[in-house]
């Protein structure tokens, strides 16, 4: 069973920068596609960004410029650079892992925090 362990939230000040990891327990590059979701309190979960296994992105709006989305097939590992970090930011933080056509595997979260 693949198991996904994000880490790397925390509290922040608006404008600040944190970077979010995703380890998984087996090799990434077994996934077509490998992404971030976000979930703010009373709202529906949302993806952020993602990463195929050929090294393409692409970015929710509301991210684009301000997030990365990288990884590193060696260790296992996906990235979320987050900067110029706003309120709106604020959520839970999961990363998924889609083997075919969906995202069949999920971290528990992570919680990022903005302050204003």
């Amino acid at each position: 069973q693949v198991q996904l362990v994000e880490s790397g939230g925390g509290l922040v000040q608006t404008g600040g920068s944190l970077r979010l990891s995703c380890a998984a327990s087996g090799n990434i590059l077994a996934f077509n596609v490998m992404a971030w979701y976000r979930q703010a309190p009373g709202k529906q979960r949302g993806q952020v960004a993602y990463i195929t296994s050929s090294g393409n992105t692409d970015y929710a709006d509301s991210v684009k410029g301000r997030f990365t989305i990288s990884r590193d097939n060696a260790k296992n590992t996906v990235y979320l650079q987050m900067d110029n970090l706003k309120p709106e930011d604020t959520a839970v933080y999961y990363c998924a892992a889609r083997p075919g056509l969906s995202y069949d595997f999920w971290g528990q979260g992570t919680q990022v925090t903005v302050s204003s």
